[in-house]
């Protein structure tokens, strides 16, 4: 009777660890690459491309650059960028960036924030055409007002100076601030503004205390946006500094002597001028993220 339970037809036929297998054949079902995977693998080598090898000349001599291809550094240095780090004329051009970036994100921020407030709560005569006006300074390209900004600033003795630049960008920040704030503005219900001040608040405390943590994360893309835009933007900072707040920008695009183009140091400049950048987008991609969600960026 034994023998006849055991070996019952197709008994033999079964595997003896199906359980064990399952697992295995998902894996590698799961892990299996796919086109979209291999076109996004292939543009991210793209756009990693470009920085990976201005990584590359930053520790490399201008004698090796020069002598022939490489992937690599043959003799790694950082040279290039201790002359960068020890060198005023270098690291002060960070400084000078940093600065009037800086005043010009604050600046718009503020502008930008009752203005976006009165677009997205009142409806006064021209609202809409003033809105696209706004929008019009943003299109123009900023060579259309270097020549009047720079005569402007020389007469009022403002050329060359941190603020010069940092007001002359707003005239570009502020338009896309208001414009992404307006956005997450027109999102927040009005009923909370008139329960605010049924409550007993003053506007400035309502705003400040209420309103503005609500749209924080348009805040923060708006901030992200005006200090890209005024970091990497090169005329205008060029035209109007020359010595005392001349930019890391402008100071990239004077390195050739008698010698020729420095360019271990000039690689070894990029990826310093890259970093703070990458910095505030990883501060800031968590707001970014939602600007997208919400589809005004």
């Amino acid at each position: 009777m034994s023998d006849a339970t055991t070996s019952a037809p197709g008994a033999a036929s079964i595997p003896g660890d199906v359980s064990a297998a399952e697992p295995r054949a998902r894996s590698r079902r799961r892990f299996r690459p796919n086109g979209s995977m291999i076109v996004m693998a292939l543009y991210l080598l793209f756009l990693m491309l470009p920085i990976y090898w201005l990584l590359n000349m930053s520790l490399k001599t201008n004698a090796e650059i020069l002598s022939g291809f490489s992937l690599w550094p043959r003799n790694l240095t950082l040279a290039n960028y201790e002359k960068i780090l020890s060198d005023p004329s270098w690291y002060m051009g960070y400084v000078n960036s940093i600065i009037y970036v800086t005043m010009n994100t604050v600046l718009s921020i503020v502008v930008a924030l009752p203005a976006a407030y009165a677009f997205s709560r009142y409806r006064f005569m021209g609202d809409k055409h003033l809105f696209f006006w706004l929008l019009t300074n943003r299109m123009a390209p900023p060579a259309v007002f270097a020549l009047p900004f720079f005569q402007l600033y020389s007469s009022v003795g403002l050329f060359d100076t941190h603020i010069a630049v940092a007001l002359a960008h707003t005239l570009f920040n502020v338009p896309l601030a208001v414009w992404i704030l307006e956005g997450f503005m027109r999102g927040v219900p009005r009923e909370i503004d008139e329960t605010a001040y049924i409550d007993g608040y003053s506007f400035p405390k309502f705003f400040v205390k209420i309103f503005m943590p609500l749209i924080a994360s348009g805040i923060g893309v708006a901030a992200f946006f005006c200090f890209m835009f005024s970091w990497v933007e090169l005329l205008l900072s060029r035209t109007l500094t020359s010595v005392d707040a001349k930019p890391i920008a402008a100071t990239m695009t004077r390195t050739v002597s008698a010698s020729g183009l420095d360019w271990g140091v000039l690689a070894a400049a990029g990826v310093l001028t890259i970093l703070p950048g990458a910095l505030v987008i990883w501060f800031v991609r968590n707001y970014i993220a939602k600007g997208f969600a919400l589809g005004r960026v």
